[in-house]
């Protein structure tokens, strides 16, 4: 599995990024991130690579909402986390940013349930079991949130390009 530095590697953004989807915070959401660390370091939590995964989104998910109960009401950052690994040329940049923020509108509308497991699922890369360990729904819960979400994705897209 490898020390807390090799897994920070491995996870540490994409947990931010998700937690940040959460709280709308990036700083805190890499507060979160380190601390679900520190106590992966003191838990030790035994299991194999998926069942680490869920661990450490399920830990980072729980420290999140119990942030955003403790800090009521809540005040919304639209800033994203995410960091590009690679310098685009300035209409490549364009483009990409146009078609996040198209995507990241539509993915607002839908409803919390699935928005948490479509960035789940597709921005932490887990499986339907390990949402289900997260969230705390059915493994068939998760199924049809996910396909209802994409079709309601499809939907807007599709619309979005017609009205153009």
């Amino acid at each position: 599995m490898g020390g807390v530095d090799e897994l920070v590697a491995r996870y540490g953004r994409a947990l931010t990024v998700y937690t940040a989807r959460i709280t709308r915070d990036p700083e805190r959401a890499r507060d979160i991130m380190q601390d679900t660390f520190l106590r992966f370091h003191r838990i030790q939590p035994a299991g194999g690579e998926s069942d680490l995964r869920a661990w450490l989104y399920t830990v980072c998910r729980n420290l999140a909402l119990d942030q955003l109960r403790k800090d009521r009401p809540m005040h919304v950052v639209e800033a994203s986390p995410d960091l590009p690994d690679t310098r685009p040329s300035a209409s490549e940049a364009l483009e990409a940013s146009e078609a996040k923020t198209s995507m990241m509108r539509f993915l607002a509308a839908l409803p919390e349930p699935q928005q948490e497991v479509i960035r789940l699922k597709f921005q932490g890369s887990l499986s339907y079991k390990e949402i289900s360990g997260v969230t705390k729904l059915s493994v068939s819960h998760v199924g049809v949130l996910i396909h209802q979400g994409i079709k309601a994705l499809r939907a807007q897209m599709a619309e979005e390009g017609g009205a153009r």
